[in-house]
């Protein structure tokens, strides 16, 4: 079953659906840049992990070692054979959150050409350790000569891409749903796509090297695709929930009309 609404749903924005949507996103984004990329290049998914950002830093000192990694508790006796206090905390430790994201590198070496982000709802919740995350990744790739792509399907949260949100609005106007591309080596250029609810969710092209074309993604296809054979008809639940975030009345009036015209509403 296709989706009703011309291009991104709202009522999958909900919590409880979108970190399904996300990740189904992000495999057929791969595909469909699996099925354009140029010979030479690869793309993969990697995953930011992050359990507290605040205590993330390098050490002073590095030691490497063997892939083997010795019994916990055998080094544990070792410390207090030492002479070493021991000091137990009640602390309950954070399972670690893995987020997807592609990264495209050449078929040789291992050099970071692109990387393309789906955002998750943890990049765009103020305070959490996911926004931390992706926003010192973000800084990253901006200092390190990497093309981003950043696709941004949530309406909720405070505004998370590369470029800025005054200027996007200066220059676009009202807009739902964004994505944002910035180019290596033009860390203050930004080359963005606004979507409002009622539009078609748009191909966007996913730069390369230098040179070399650029491949085209067609994301209302992608989210068709996702939408589709991810089941999301089943889980949208048109007659029972509302969107999260709430939908303009207008908004609202305009959404009721196309699920009544469709027979998903009564």
């Amino acid at each position: 079953m296709p989706s009703p609404f011309p291009g991104m749903d709202p009522w999958l924005e909900r919590p409880m659906v979108f970190p399904d949507v996300h990740h189904t996103l992000i495999t057929y984004v791969k595909a469909a840049i699996n099925a354009a990329l140029p010979p030479g290049y690869t793309v993969s998914t990697a995953n930011r992990v992050w359990v507290d950002v605040e205590s993330r830093r390098e050490p002073d000192v590095g030691m490497f070692g063997p892939d083997k990694a010795p019994c916990g508790e055998a080094a544990a006796a070792t410390m207090t054979a030492a002479g070493l206090l021991v000091i137990e905390m009640d602390e309950v430790l954070t399972d670690p959150i893995e987020e997807p994201y592609l990264e495209i590198v050449p078929d040789e070496g291992d050099r970071l050409v692109t990387a393309i982000e789906v955002l998750s709802r943890a990049n765009k919740t103020a305070g959490d350790r996911g926004r931390t995350s992706y926003q010192y990744k973000q800084g990253e790739y901006r200092l390190s000569n990497v093309n981003l792509v950043e696709i941004d399907l949530l309406r909720s949260g405070p505004h998370t891409t590369a470029v800025s949100e005054a200027q996007l609005r200066r220059a676009a106007g009202p807009y739902d749903y964004h994505v944002c591309i910035m180019l290596a080596g033009v860390p203050r250029q930004f080359f963005v796509s606004a979507i409002k609810l009622t539009e078609k969710l748009p191909a966007i092209p996913i730069p390369l090297d230098p040179g070399v074309p650029p491949v085209t993604v067609d994301l209302q296809k992608v989210f068709d695709r996702c939408y589709d054979e991810g089941g999301f008809s089943r889980q949208a639940k048109y007659d029972r929930k509302q969107p999260d975030p709430p939908l303009t009345p207008k908004q609202q009036v305009w959404a009721e009309g196309i699920l009544r015209a469709k027979g998903l509403l009564p």
